[in-house]
């Protein structure tokens, strides 16, 4: 079973990503990632600037899971609580191309909508060896605003540049209460990043590049579904990578196999860990690296653990209507 209480410090190197994810600012890029046909995100770089900023962050966080494990272990569950989270999006561009279309928005509105309600046409793939334990999440996903601003910047790095007005980038609107979602160019393939719970209310939502924002207009294949969004919407909900960012690490959710390490492209069926007892790997779980149409659910483990940051108390507690 996994562990599923870790110290602080070890809770924080839970949430890195991929060694090759480096961090990305606008005058690093040529040095960071650039193969865009693996999956990408640079949360942890995120992370540690954020923990190197608060010295109080850690302790936050620590409670955070704290909180999680107690809502677990007690079968807390949401009671006729309607969880509709409002999405404003925050569109810097340079180009046309990165001006991204409303209805392109929209898809990704409607992508959030079917992935977290089970409503995803591959959510009933036949050959899914993980079907008993698939969740519909139960929470819904509103386009509240587009807010767009012209910008000469031909990259915004990972250093949450993109949300502060002050420096060119779009100051978050009502981050307690409304999920604030930035579209805009990253650079160094990076596809996007989430904040998670604990971190400040400044630089609270998540980040996508406009190239893989949707299902229409920039959105490039193999990340042309949306799931970018779906995953790190999932981070902003408080799951990890599920291969726990380390070799054979834990995500601290209970029916999620242990991974060796993240998978890339869409995996044959039947692949399994190089872990002990080589478990059979949930390599199409939302929170694995996989092309957009090589993943298609999350768990019930991982519902109850998204389902903990809207409880009361949670925090994410301000979301429920």
């Amino acid at each position: 079973m996994k562990k599923l209480v870790l110290s602080a410090l070890v809770l924080v190197s839970m949430f890195s990503c991929q060694k090759e994810d480096a961090a990305v600012t606008p005058e690093n890029t040529a040095s960071a990632v650039s193969n865009i046909g693996h999956r990408a995100c640079a949360s942890q770089d995120v992370l540690e600037e954020n923990l190197r900023q608060d010295p109080k962050l850690a302790a936050k966080m620590q409670e955070i899971e704290d909180f999680t494990q107690k809502a677990i272990k007690s079968g807390n569950r949401i009671v006729n609580g309607k969880i509709e989270i409002p999405v404003v999006f925050n569109v810097l561009y340079r180009t046309t191309s990165e001006n991204v279309s409303l209805t392109q928005l929209q898809s990704q509105i409607d992508v959030l909508n079917k992935d977290f309600n089970g409503l995803n046409s591959d959510y009933n793939t036949a050959n899914n060896p993980y079907s008993t334990v698939r969740a519909n999440v139960g929470i819904s996903f509103v386009l509240d605003q587009v807010i767009r601003k012209s910008t000469t910047k031909t990259s915004w790095g990972t250093r949450d540049a993109m949300k502060k007005s002050s420096g060119g980038g779009i100051s978050p609107t009502s981050p307690t209460t409304k999920l604030n979602f930035w579209v805009c160019t990253i650079g160094g393939g990076i596809l996007g990043y989430a904040q998670f719970p604990g971190g400040s209310s400044s630089t609270d939502g998540v980040v996508c590049d406009g190239k893989y924002v949707g299902l229409s207009g920039s959105a490039n294949a193999p990340f042309n579904l949306g799931r970018t969004a779906t995953h790190e919407v999932g981070h902003w909900m408080n799951l990890r990578h599920i291969w726990g960012d380390a070799t054979c690490g834990s995500d601290l959710v209970s029916d999620t196999p242990t991974h060796n390490d993240a998978n890339y492209g869409v995996p044959a069926v039947g692949h399994r860990s190089t872990c002990s007892g080589a478990p059979l790997e949930m390599y199409m779980n939302y929170m694995d690296y996989t092309d957009d149409r090589g993943m298609y659910m999350f768990s019930l483990g991982q519902k109850t653990r998204m389902d903990a940051v809207f409880l009361a108390g949670g925090s994410r507690a301000s979301f429920r209507l």
